[in-house]
């Protein structure tokens, strides 16, 4: 009799339906895995026959092949374990219920036939059901959120034996309790308690509400590194879809996702290579860009990482993904960041500062600057620069709370969302999309191309305007795009260099 059930793999983050065939034919002992595996899928054969064993099931002087469809992809990882053992179980007329259809396994099998969790399960459950399966069958993991769907039952099982139980109709008692996500949780950082720097939080405000990719530059202690670690506790909580997609992309990183709802915020080393931040590897793993897919990256010190890691950056700034060619698959993971960069004007730091003296040639300077290319610099929509700020000349106790500024992103957004159909901000929108629903008029069209030709904008420089320009009003709750808002626009997007072109003058600072 030759068995099947349903198992799911994954390729990065989409996963596919795998269907589990056995064979058991009188011969030689032996278990036999054929449809592309890899290492860790041809040892479940042994994991399998030593929990069968311990169950009370004979393997004896049985040949069993085992094959995962479709057999052109590659197969890793012991997600089918639990499905293997099932298969088998059916083939050899020991389970006789016959498995509904639509229903799948997941799950490693460990010697004494328990069922345990593995890296990967949650893209696995959420592949589930995208694929239309009814029931899933899977061990319970304490770090995952609890999963509830209205056409997916999940059902919970510890062991080989509760799974035969349940099949053959019996109720299994659960000895475990879900896990408590952890929501609401305050920020510890507020911009309350930044001093000063009133138009930088502006622009951080606005950079929240219509994600926005910033960048400061300014000298040592001035409030880059604050500011942009503050930046999280502004922007809107994540949505139940939003944390099940950050948990799956941090398991099949290997990394901890705290079961929060804010944002993540990633903050890598300049010491990074260009894999660690784009992600990669013989079986790609996701990279920093999509740990922080919904939420911030920040690299302090811009300059300092390699040109090739920055020009990495591109693509995912762009189409809001990254995609990585090995040898033997492309994965898609998800990339929809803000990007948020900070460097000093100059390798001392303290070029156009008034109180320290800039030991820097302008040679080094400009080399200095060129080590972000014209391309990257170009997909920066807010560019601020900062000064350091003199307390005595800044009243204490008048700065807004986050949660506050966060109210007025959150309304933002809603009006975004409102006007496009879906959840998109007007920095990932389309053009056609952006002006078809928020026409300039032709005497905004008429400033916006004087701007274009006095500071040789380029078309994406010029569509980053319109895009800030329509952030900024629908923080003023303005239905369309108003004039002062171009000019905001055109403000936060250009820096103001000073006269002796040295260093840098800030902006309404």
């Amino acid at each position: 009799m030759c068995a099947r059930v349903a198992s799911i793999g994954l390729r990065g983050m989409e996963g596919y339906l795998v269907h589990v065939e056995v064979k058991v034919m009188i011969g030689v002992d032996s278990i036999v895995i054929v449809g592309l595996p890899d290492a860790s899928v041809k040892e479940s054969k042994e994991r399998v026959a030593a929990a069968l064993h311990s169950q009370g099931y004979s393997l004896s002087s049985q040949k069993i092949i085992i094959h995962l469809s479709p057999a052109e992809l590659k197969k890793n990882g012991p997600l089918f374990d639990l499905a293997m053992a099932i298969s088998i179980l059916v083939s050899l007329k020991e389970l006789k219920p016959i498995i509904p259809e639509h229903t799948g396994f997941i799950g490693s099998l460990s010697l004494d036939g328990r069922v345990q969790p593995v890296e990967g399960m949650l893209p696995a459950v959420l592949a589930a059901k995208k694929l239309g399966l009814k029931k899933l069958y899977m061990p319970f993991d304490e770090r995952l959120p609890a999963l509830e769907f209205t056409d997916l039952e999940i059902v919970y099982v510890s062991s080989l034996e509760e799974v035969i139980l349940h099949l053959n109709g019996q109720e299994i008692i659960p000895l475990f309790q879900r896990a408590k996500v952890v929501e609401n949780q305050s920020h510890s950082a507020d911009f309350k308690k930044i001093v000063g720097h009133s138009y930088a939080k502006y622009a951080l405000e606005v950079a929240a509400a219509g994600e926005h990719h910033v960048f400061m530059t300014g000298p040592p202690g001035c409030g880059k590194s604050l500011l942009a670690e503050t930046f999280p506790s502004i922007m809107p909580p994540l949505s139940k879809e939003a944390q099940l997609e950050m948990i799956s992309l941090y398991q099949l990183s290997g990394s901890l996702w705290e079961h929060t709802e804010m944002p993540p915020f990633r903050n890598p080393h300049h010491s990074a290579s260009g894999v660690s931040i784009v992600g990669g590897g013989q079986y790609p793993r996701p990279g920093e860009v999509s740990l922080a897919h919904r939420g911030v990256l920040f690299l302090d010190e811009i300059a300092e990482f390699t040109k090739k890691t920055l020009d990495m950056l591109r693509q995912p700034l762009e189409s809001g993904k990254v995609s990585i060619s090995r040898t033997q698959a492309t994965v898609t993971y998800p990339a929809s960041f803000i990007l948020i960069g900070a460097m000093n004007p100059c390798p001392c730091g303290y070029a156009g500062s008034n109180s320290h003296y800039c030991t820097c040639t302008s040679k080094q300077i400009i080399a200095y600057q060129n080590k972000l290319s014209g391309p990257l610099r170009d997909r920066f929509d807010i560019n601020l620069s900062l000064l350091p700020v003199q307390l005595k000349t800044v009243q204490t106790g008048s700065e807004e709370s986050s949660s506050t500024i966060r109210k007025r992103v959150e309304e933002a957004r809603k009006r975004q969302y409102e006007r496009y159909g879906r959840e998109i901000c007007n920095s990932r929108v389309s053009y056609d999309t952006l002006v078809k629903t928020s026409p300039l008029l032709s005497d905004q069209y008429r400033t916006l191309q004087q701007f274009s030709n006095k500071k040789n904008w380029s078309n994406r420089t010029q569509i980053k305007v319109i895009r800030l320009a329509r952030t900024i009003s629908d923080l003023e709750g303005s239905i369309g795009i108003t004039d002062q808002s171009m000019w905001e626009a055109v403000k936060l997007n250009s820096l103001v260099e000073r006269k002796a072109g040295t260093g840098i003058k800030a902006n309404g600072l």
